[in-house]
């Protein structure tokens, strides 16, 4: 390799490597969401309806209060062993990488720097004791004064933008439109 392309391939070497930082470090990350969902059911029904739905995903009722209508369940989300495999692999390339860059530059101390791979299943580590974590889920029961009549009950729900997709999907929900 000639001598001006080993530093600029180190800097793109080393600026992936930092998106790959970046990226495992965002695997852990709490995704909180806020949504207003109508249905056509009335409130205890559908209240009935969604404490059996999250009964069923392993969440268990934490806390209630009758005067505002809330209910707060709480489970616990299991890291996974496919996206730890998965931020394991990513890092092993990445340092893969970086480790033959800094080879070709310091070839004194290349039999060192071609070990940097084996500190890839740290990524797997750091995923798998961060994501492992209770998780809350609220329910608020809101009056539907300022919406249309044909919906008869509408409700807050604050959660995991995933667990609130699969909410919607399994319960047949619909999102109420911000007025903004």
């Amino acid at each position: 390799m000639s001598a001006s392309v080993l530093p600029s391939t180190f800097v793109l070497a080393l600026l992936m490597l930092i998106g790959l930082l970046f990226f495992i470090r965002a695997s852990v990350k709490d995704r909180i969401e806020v949504v207003r969902l109508t249905s056509e059911q009335s409130e205890l029904s559908l209240l009935n309806q969604l404490q059996a739905y999250f009964t069923q995903r392993a969440y268990q009722i934490v806390a209630t209060d009758a005067a505002r209508l809330q209910v707060t369940f709480e489970g616990f989300v299991r890291p996974s062993v496919v996206l730890a495999i998965f931020l394991t692999l990513l890092a092993a390339i990445g340092l893969l990488c970086l480790s033959l860059m800094l080879s070709y530059l310091f070839s004194e101390f290349s039999t060192g720097l071609l070990a940097l791979p084996l500190l890839s299943p740290l990524a797997g580590v750091f995923y798998w004791r961060k994501s492992a974590r209770p998780e809350r889920v609220l329910l608020q029961v809101e009056s539907n004064d300022a919406l249309n009549a044909e919906t008869t009950s509408v409700i807050t729900v604050t959660a995991h933008r995933d667990e609130l997709a699969e909410l919607q999907k399994r319960m047949s929900l619909k999102r109420v439109e911000s007025e903004m």
